[in-house]
């Protein structure tokens, strides 16, 4: 596949594979995980503007970066012009230069508070949002899915408007709101997109190894693609995807949890750690045996100590 370095606005990325802002677990010993193995570009969390605004301090906590992380973009989500602006130049998003807006969640209880992909459905209001953040001085870029289902398509509309609007690059997941995360990516509409804008375009969905990604530029034309749930179970896609040095799975782990605990709590610690290594071992012989013990760690001594004998070489 063809990695290369790519801009956005003033900014020139390493290469053009980036790391999906993902709910749960794009946080900063992730991401930085995730750069280290070859990610061009990775994302925080989404974080709620009314979250920003109001003074959370879980949303506050979603924005942690330093500079050993490294150059990260802020991805955004709410409905209200004013609020997005201002969120973008609140305190907490001073080290990120790239502000990313979120058009394309399918979560329910997004979608049903206007956020997110029910954007999709609110052209004018999606393109008074990117406008208003623009004035930030940021460099807006926005993610977005082709349609709310089959029958309401309207990924090349949409992203012009994205770009008539002020978006220095938009993101474009090549399904519907209603198909979530099954079936099959559009790439006709990806394509379509690309084709009827002058900003860069990277293409999300179905990219679980470097043949899925190669297949995802070739029939788009997008100038990038993004790694959403396969780097969930395995970081080091890409080192496979940009041909950057791998290590053993357990040098990664410690490295995360390292990295985790220096940011968080000791519980946040040994449920996020975990989590992760339920997802690392899946495939493994014993896998089941070592999910459940993972599960019954109380610390993350313990997490880490099983993780020596899982992953041990």
């Amino acid at each position: 596949m063809n990695i290369k370095p790519i801009s956005i606005g003033n900014i020139t990325i390493e290469n053009n594979v980036f790391l999906a802002p993902l709910a749960g677990y794009t946080n900063y010993a992730f991401r930085r995980l995730c750069k280290g193995y070859g990610a061009g570009l990775c994302y925080t969390e989404m974080v709620s503007t009314k979250g920003l605004k109001y003074g959370s301090e879980n949303t506050e906590e979603l924005l942690y970066t330093d500079e050993h992380e490294g150059l990260c973009a802020a991805q955004i989500f709410g409905s209200d012009p004013l609020i997005m602006r201002a969120a973008c130049e609140h305190e907490k998003l001073v080290p990120f230069p790239i502000v990313d807006i979120n058009m394309g969640c399918p979560v329910p209880k997004i979608y049903k508070n206007g956020e997110g992909s029910a954007l999709l459905e609110n052209p004018i209001l999606a393109e008074n949002i990117v406008k208003e953040c623009v004035k930030s001085g940021k460099i807006i870029t926005v993610k977005f899915r082709i349609g709310i289902n089959d029958r309401n398509i309207i990924t090349k509309e949409f992203a012009k408007r994205m770009e008539g609007a002020g978006a220095s690059l938009i993101t474009i997941h090549g399904r519907t709101k209603d198909k979530v995360y099954s079936g099959e990516v559009n790439y006709a509409e990806i394509e379509g997109a690309k084709n009827a804008v002058k900003i860069p375009v990277i293409a999300n969905g179905g990219v679980f190894s470097k043949e899925d990604a190669k297949t995802l530029l070739d029939r788009t034309g997008a100038d990038g693609v993004m790694v959403a749930r396969a780097a969930i179970f395995h970081p080091q896609i890409f080192c496979e995807l940009t041909d950057t040095p791998t290590e053993s799975k357990l040098e990664m782990f410690t490295k995360q949890l390292k990295w985790t605990g220096q940011v968080c709590d000791e519980r946040f610690t040994t449920v996020f750690m975990r989590k992760m290594g339920a997802f690392y071992v899946k495939g493994m012989r014993g896998a089941a045996a070592y999910k459940e013990r993972f599960f019954q760690a109380k610390t993350p001594e313990e997490v880490l100590s099983i993780a020596r004998e899982a992953f041990q070489e």
